[in-house]
Formats: structure tokens, C-alpha cells, sequence
């Protein structure tokens, strides 16, 4: 599985998200910015992008993952500092 893989995925299941991946083979680090964070804990929003990628985790395709999630207002924020 290639980064462009985890990337797609995770776009068509979270409609309206920008997706940037990185990492190989079986280890991965995405960062997933939408609306639909909106007023979730950090945990719920991990889930959701779990969620997307379950299949992947549980037969061993995906072995490592780091997740980060921002709105599209925390991410603004981030860029600007």
C-alpha cells in the first residue's frame, strides 16, 4: 500500500476532508483536516478516521498509524504561526 492509497481512502470516506499522508509499506502518518471534526473530542475524531481505515488495520496492510485532525479553523491557525 502506498501513501496515495491511504490518502484516497480516507477521502472517499470522509466526503470534503483534505488528506496529506506520508510514511510506506505498511506504516503511515496522515493528517485529515474537515468540518466534520467540528465539536468532536480528540478521540472521536481518531475514530473517524479509524474507521476508514479498519479493514486495512486488521489485516495487517496498515501496521502503524498516526492520526492528526483539525477544522479547517485550527488548521488555519497552525499554518499561520
Amino acid at each position: 500500500m502506498q501513501a496515495e492509497d491511504v490518502k484516497r481512502i480516507i477521502e472517499s470516506e470522509l466526503e470534503g476532508c483534505e488528506v496529506i499522508t506520508a510514511g510506506e509499506g505498511c506504516d503511515f502518518q496522515v493528517t485529515v483536516i474537515g468540518d466534520v471534526f467540528e465539536g468532536l473530542r480528540p478521540v472521536q475524531k481518531q475514530q473517524k478516521v479509524y474507521g476508514c481505515l479498519n479493514e486495512y488495520i486488521a489485516n495487517g496492510t496498515i501496521h502503524a498509524l498516526t492520526i492528526k485532525t483539525y477544522t479547517p479553523e485550527q488548521w488555519a491557525a497552525l499554518q499561520s504561526n
